[in-house]
């Protein structure tokens, strides 16, 4: 009997080193697994870099060679040629972009920002908020050329014509909800223990937004800015509704007025190779400043971390 409870007993010692060198192997197992996911999931990831990389090379290439060469000091000196003619510039497409696009950040950004800040600062259960964020979603996703009709119908129908007017309110309409949620979701990133404490001072809550939230993501607003600046300098559909294009110099805002994104579409289709030429100059130009641009952002980004 002796025997037999000693065979037990040394059975019973061997058990936790059977069970921890099953756990050990499982372990390993499981690791091995967790390995393999990840070295997959990595190939994935950089296979879709790869693949997003090479055509945005592609692009720039393209846009590069073809654009370079149509750079001269003609380009920003002259206007817009005849067809057929050789040389010719871009002057008044430049200059009217730079005031459309300028004046719909002017008109654009208030709003934006103080859309943003009430959102931002208001009640969880503010109804006017809920209803302000829902218009906001389905107007950032909405497409630009349905914002360009809109313009049209309420605007350049009721004026019987075109009118840059007509193109920066459309390019107001696309860049106000990237504001909006731009300075929203900035605002929301400073902690609240700072509102806290300036309403425990008993500082006014006009004060306290001014000085503080704003104040503490305002390199985060301004980056904002300047995208929905980029991303409203290339718009084409919502011009061809509105402020059309013109041939010649023009700077009043009542008329039809030459732009860079109408002018490429314009030139690019024709058969003329020197308006082909300027086209891709304006291509490049646009290309260089929205790259510019995102430059910008990126630093004061950078810089206010």
């Amino acid at each position: 009997m002796s025997s037999i409870y000693t065979a037990a007993d040394g059975a019973a010692e061997n058990q936790p080193a059977v069970t921890v060198a099953v756990d050990e192997k499982m372990r390993l197992k499981m690791q091995a697994k967790r390995k393999l996911m990840n070295s997959f999931a990595l190939v994935l990831s950089l296979a879709a870099m790869s693949f997003g990389l090479f055509w945005l090379i592609w692009i720039l290439y393209t846009t590069i060679t073809l654009g370079i060469n149509g750079l001269s000091l003609s380009l920003f000196t002259e206007m817009t040629p005849p067809p057929g003619v050789e040389g010719g510039g871009l002057a008044n497409a430049i200059v009217g972009t730079l005031l459309m696009v300028g004046f719909a950040t002017l008109f654009g950004t208030p709003l934006g920002i103080l859309a943003g800040i009430h959102l931002a600062e208001s009640r969880k259960d503010s109804k006017l908020a809920g209803s302000v964020r829902f218009i906001n979603d389905i107007l950032l996703s909405a497409p630009s050329i349905v914002i360009g009709l809109f313009v049209y119908a309420v605007m350049v129908r009721v004026m019987g014509h075109f009118s840059a007017w007509a193109g920066v309110v459309a390019l107001a309409l696309i860049q106000i909800p990237i504001v909006i949620r731009t300075t929203e979701n900035m605002l929301r990133l400073v902690p609240d223990a700072l509102r806290e404490a300036a309403f425990a001072l008993g500082t006014p809550k006009w004060k306290m937004v001014m000085s503080i939230t704003v104040k503490a993501s305002y390199a985060g607003i301004l980056t904002g800015i300047l995208l929905s600046v980029a991303r409203i300098a290339g718009e084409t559909a919502p011009l061809l509704f509105t402020a059309l294009s013109n041939q010649f110099w023009n700077t009043d805002m009542m008329k039809p007025m030459a732009n860079l994104p109408v002018m490429i579409f314009n030139f690019a289709l024709s058969p003329f190779t020197e308006w082909q030429e300027l086209a891709w100059a304006g291509v490049f130009l646009i290309t260089a400043g929205v790259l510019i641009l995102n430059i910008i952002a990126r630093a004061l980004v950078k810089n206010s971390k």
